[in-house]
């Protein structure tokens, strides 16, 4: 839960790195919220505002630490376009955020890693 709240706490920042653990389970989390929220909401039987409040509140730390993903594996945060591309684009993106970070330090910063 500390990957989650590290990344809510910092919001809108689009400079350094990011961990492939930081990024992964910021995914995990927002999915399984999303999952629980869109649950409850369809047995009360609401429309789904819930959900749509909730992704439109995590779609700037999402982007934050995708871009901080990026800088990891030494790459521009606007590779992260490259996902609006149909099929090959997400793909591309996929592989980007598994692929393990450069050791030492970067353009973008010290490694998280610390090491």
């Amino acid at each position: 839960m500390n990957w989650y709240l590290d990344v809510i706490k910092k919001y809108a920042v689009f400079t350094g790195r990011a961990r492939r653990k930081e990024y992964w389970m910021f995914v995990l989390f927002n999915i399984i919220i999303a999952f629980v929220l869109g649950f409850v909401e369809g047995l009360v039987g609401g429309p789904g505002a819930l959900a749509m409040l909730y992704s439109l509140a995590v779609l700037i730390p999402g982007i934050a630490v995708g871009i901080r993903r990026l800088h990891d594996t030494d790459r521009s945060g606007w590779w992260l376009l490259i996902g609006l591309v149909p099929i090959v684009g997400g793909l591309i993106l996929l592989y980007f955020m598994v692929i393990d970070g450069t050791p030492g330090s970067n353009q973008y910063g010290p490694n998280p890693k610390g090491a």
